[in-house]
């Protein structure tokens, strides 16, 4: 049965049930070290959002990340080779197919009302935020080259640091792991979030974009998350619309900003990235990274509210100093590195509402009619601030 605002599967996280209720104040037991004071939403948001969305099953690879447009009612969901569009209900309004790369994360500007995501072309050398005209998505099957509802904007930066020679044998080893290549360890880019700029409260809302790393044991230079900070307000000037068969190279030159966070080496860096306005912190979902020496959480927050400092960006081959940020002192401690985080899940999409509450995603892989697909769906979350995990699951 389908409905305004339809629900499903009513949850239970450690036999605490949830109101789904607009929070207004932080709850209890968020101590005051990890809950600021919440910057208000630029409009209420509804008490009676669904605690559970489906995003479908279709045939790719998993759902990589979603963002929510509560004001309008309408879900986004990034399925690594397509875009999805849903309401609230879980309704198909709508799907942006034919990408041959990887889409990654995808955030709302609030700015345009456009969807932005992460799209990565690795054996092209093309790394590119996409640009979706969301209120053009009106039928299933639409085409992201020919329909005309998605640009991209190329970025240099990650080519230069994904094709870097760090061994100086004259040649790039390509997509692998396996190598002393790619500066950072760089991978791609993966998580995207848009939020005003690290140490600040409000402003212009910056676009942040998050490496992938790849994972590797044997070197010491890949226990930073990157990310780059971008202003896009001037960006309709580079977007282009994507010949797949021809990359183009359109884009910023140079970034508006670089920033490392110590985490220690990570599965495929940062999946998913997102500014949450109401604890100040910036939100990184990883993999669990397998390196000896570092607790390899799952999730870490990054103190919105700091500054960055500029310091030793360790483990480099040459001494190097870059823009340091400050995880959250907060959650899990391990007093050998110095790395705060958390275990939680949320490397397949997580949305902070601004209110306390989070849609955070899950994936698996269904077959339907002999035809084997990946479903997406999320769940309704409110911060908790607890240790080990900060999130219980908003219940009916």
């Amino acid at each position: 049965m389908r409905g305004k605002y339809r629900t499903a599967r009513a949850a239970v996280v450690a036999g605490i049930a949830v109101p789904a209720l607009l929070l207004t104040a932080a709850p209890a037991g968020f101590a005051a070290a990890t809950a600021p004071a919440a910057a208000p939403a630029a409009k209420p948001l509804p008490s009676d959002l669904p605690t559970h969305i489906e995003g479908g099953a279709w045939p790719t690879s998993h759902v990589q990340g979603v963002t929510v447009d509560t004001e309008r009612g309408f879900v986004y969901w990034s399925f690594t080779q397509m875009l999805v569009k849903t309401d609230l209900d879980g309704n198909v309004i709508g799907t942006v197919e034919g990408l041959t790369g990887h889409l990654g994360d995808i955030d709302l500007n609030n700015r345009d009302g456009r969807v932005y995501g992460s799209l990565e072309y690795k054996a092209e050398e093309a790394f590119y935020i996409a640009v979706f005209d969301v209120d053009k998505i009106d039928r299933v099957g639409m085409n992201a080259e020919t329909d005309g509802v998605m640009t991209a904007v190329h970025l240099d930066e990650v080519v230069e640091d994904f094709t870097a020679d760090m061994n100086g044998d004259g040649v790039f080893d390509g997509d692998t792991a396996n190598t002393p290549d790619h500066r950072y360890g760089c991978s791609g880019i993966d998580g995207v979030s848009f939020g005003p700029e690290f140490g600040k409260r409000g402003g212009v809302q910056k676009l942040m974009v998050a490496y992938g790393v790849y994972s590797n044991t044997t070197r010491a230079d890949n226990d930073h998350q990157v990310i780059l900070e971008y202003d896009v307000r001037d960006w309709r000037r580079y977007e282009r619309p994507l010949s797949q068969a021809e990359p183009h190279r359109s884009g910023p030159k140079r970034t508006d900003g670089k920033y490392f966070a110590y985490t220690g080496n990570t599965t495929y860096g940062v999946q998913n990235l997102q500014y949450d306005p109401y604890t100040r912190n910036w939100i990184m979902a990883v993999y669990d990274g397998v390196k000896e020496g570092f607790p390899n959480y799952s999730f870490f927050t990054v103190d919105g509210s700091k500054k960055p400092v500029r310091g030793e960006i360790k483990g480099q081959a040459k001494p190097e100093e870059g823009k340091l940020l400050t995880l959250r002192d907060a959650g899990l401690n391990d007093p050998a590195t110095g790395v705060r985080g958390w275990e939680f899940h949320g490397n397949y999409g997580i949305d902070a509402l601004g209110d306390g509450r989070y849609y955070v995603a899950e994936g698996r892989a269904v077959t339907e009619d002999g035809v084997r697909k990946q479903e997406g769906e999320v769940y309704l979350y409110r911060w908790t601030g607890e240790t080990p995990t900060p999130f219980a699951r908003v219940e009916d």
